[in-house]
């Protein structure tokens, strides 16, 4: 017999979602919270360091253009092609997979109304998919690139071309590969696909038309794409993870730890690998776009003898704020301002530091880096065989006290404050970690453990029928969806009830953060005074957040925790907006074809009208 991975659904078509736990208590689990164990572990394999000499280096570019101010929307067209290469980022070499050869893949980079025709062509022996983070489709719901909610998946061997306009859209951003792993004879039916955490990411860059009033000025404009590394391809890791009863370590719930990190696709191991270096001229100011596009650790990022000015989160401008350090949860991004004037050194080089935060690694394991270094040089001041100083030296201002930190609870304020309109609805929802009676361990929002069915997207089962997610709270199957269909503003009231850090991600939106607090939300004051939007937000362990939305952008939007492998134990819900609108839009029939005979289609008009973009 079967057993599903829903423990329990919440019913009802109430606008407010109010779970309890007491069915964990049946399940002896402690109110669904984990237990950790802590265990030395090395997984035996075949991998092995090779030689600086034979180290394949898979390059990227990372130095911008300035986007024209008014310069005339156009078509930007970009192909990629998904596959295998051998690559060792950090030394160490392994199978991956990347676009175009690439890692991190391509940059793509479009001005404020642009037209993006992307062409991705699957080389793959396994469905993938695009996803675009942090943009709205608007009217383009089909093209989110979330396989499971928005499309089926591009097939081995065939091309899809994604095709949408970035409207009002500016910032930095990135996008990733966001499959679903499909197989009915094994056990990996059960298993999300984690594609990008072997390589299938790149960056997302969209400058605004016009200056942004209030905002510093710079010089050059370089990307700093961070992310943890594994020497495993991610399947094995994840069939590992999943096992029932033991997981990965013997305790259920261990999430596998990185060996390294790696900062625009370079690291170091044991010796291996090298330092990606950038070169700049004293004097000038430099603004790096930092993205983590890692899977699982938040990234510290430092450059040794430099202040950062911040003036980005996410896509968001915000007011500048000096500080020592950034940390870099899962998805986020920010913006800093680098002046190229530290004190004279005798290299004329400064380290540049990726620090994995290990708070959430539960178990020791052998060999590992936290602490991946890149060089900054000064032109005409350092030498390029010089390095900074010994590789395990610290930051010489990690004891200043003087300057603030940026992590996932700072308190940031936009530059630009936009009128927050009031509330008129709320949603509840609370999320946890529990064992089935399948004695897997998974991850639940309202109870309920994603897990979508093959061959269909929820996107395509609204648009044939708009009932398919009635007003309100519903369950179908595995997937849990909240659905309004009208345009309100709701607030998301989400309460944490596992002992781990989330940062979670919502498709389709950029809301705005009203409260953070420790608990669950029971009805507390909202206490952020200047709210500030961004499409990826930090919830600590048994913390509760809010977040504020529009719903007036017709789609099935994703909102999961962006951690590759708790989004695989079904950390993920759904949220229909506006399924009487798109019940009356049709998909384009190429993405209808990625779903076999599962839909036909229709000849319905697709989403033509304008619609006002103005609040999301």
């Amino acid at each position: 017999m079967t057993v599903p991975r829903v423990v329990a659904r919440c019913i009802g078509a109430g606008v407010f979602v109010v779970v309890t736990l007491a069915i964990a208590v049946a399940l002896d689990l402690a109110f669904g919270l984990r237990h950790y164990a802590y265990s030395a572990l090395s997984l035996p394999g075949t991998l092995h360091a090779v030689p600086d000499y034979l180290r394949r280096q898979l390059e990227s570019n990372f130095r911008l253009s300035t986007a024209v101010s008014g310069e005339a929307p156009r078509t930007r067209e970009y192909h990629f092609t998904v596959g295998h290469v051998v690559g060792a980022p950090d030394g160490v070499e392994r199978d991956m997979l990347v676009v175009n050869g690439m890692y991190p893949g391509p940059t793509i980079e479009a001005n404020q109304g642009d037209r993006l025709l992307v062409t991705v062509q699957n080389n793959l022996d396994e469905r993938t998919s695009i996803h675009w983070h942090g943009l709205y489709q608007n009217s383009t719901p089909w093209y989110d690139g979330t396989l499971g909610i928005t499309e089926c998946g591009i097939l081995p061997g065939q091309s899809l071309t994604y095709n949408f306009t970035l409207g009002e859209f500016y910032g930095t951003t990135w996008w990733h590969a966001h499959p679903y792993g499909y197989s009915s004879t094994d056990l990996k039916s059960d298993i999300a696909g984690t594609q990008y955490s072997d390589g299938v990411v790149g960056a997302l860059i969209v400058h605004p038309t016009q200056d942004v009033v209030g905002w510093p000025a710079w010089d050059e404009d370089l990307l700093v794409q961070m992310a943890d590394w594994y020497h495993d391809f991610s399947t094995n890791l994840l069939e590992l993870f999943m096992r029932p009863d033991i997981g990965l370590t013997g305790t259920p719930g261990d999430e596998p730890v990185p060996d390294s990190s790696t900062i625009n696709g370079l690291g170091q191991w044991q010796g291996h690998g090298d330092y990606f270096t950038f070169n700049l001229e004293r004097g000038k100011t430099y603004r790096l776009r930092l993205l983590n596009t890692g899977s699982f650790a938040s990234i510290k990022f430092s450059i040794d003898s430099h202040q950062l000015t911040v003036i980005e989160a996410d896509s968001t401008p915000i007011t500048p704020f000096t500080a020592r350090y950034v940390t870099v949860a899962v998805a986020q991004r920010y913006s800093v301002l680098v002046k190229a004037d530290a004190p004279r050194a005798d290299s004329g080089a400064y380290w540049m530091r990726s620090t994995m935060m290990t708070d959430m690694f539960r178990y020791s394991k052998w060999g590992i880096n936290t602490d991946v270094r890149g060089i900054v040089r000064y032109k005409g001041e350092s030498d390029e065989g010089m390095l900074p100083g010994p590789a395990d030296s610290p930051d010489p201002w990690m004891e200043d006290k003087s300057l603030p930190l940026v992590d996932g609870l700072s308190t940031l304020e936009p530059l630009v404050e936009v009128p927050i309109p009031d509330a008129t609805r709320a949603w509840r929802v609370q999320y946890s970690f529990q064992k089935t009676w399948a004695h897997e361990w998974l991850g639940f929002m309202n109870m309920t453990s994603w897990l979508p069915v093959e061959g269909r997207a929820s996107l395509f089962n609204v648009q044939e029928d708009a009932t398919y997610t009635p007003q309100g709270t519903s369950t179908r199957g595995d997937e849990f969806y909240i659905t309004e269909d009208g345009v309100y503003v709701v607030d998301i009231q989400i309460s944490s009830l596992d002992d781990g850090d989330h940062p979670f991600h919502i498709h389709g939106y950029t809301p705005w953060i009203m409260a953070v607090g420790s608990g669950r939300y029971i009805g507390q004051e909202y206490n952020i005074k200047k709210p500030l939007r961004r499409d990826t937000f930090f919830i600590p362990a048994y913390h509760y957040m809010v977040i504020r939305i529009v719903t007036d952008n017709p789609g099935l939007w994703a909102f999961h925790c962006h951690i590759q492998w708790h989004m695989a134990q079904g950390l993920l819900m759904q949220i229909a907006i506006q399924p009487s609108k798109l019940a009356q839009w049709t998909a384009p029939p190429e993405l209808l074809a990625q779903c076999g005979d599962s839909y036909v289609p229709r000849t319905l008009d697709t989403a033509s009208e304008d619609i006002d973009t103005s609040s999301l």
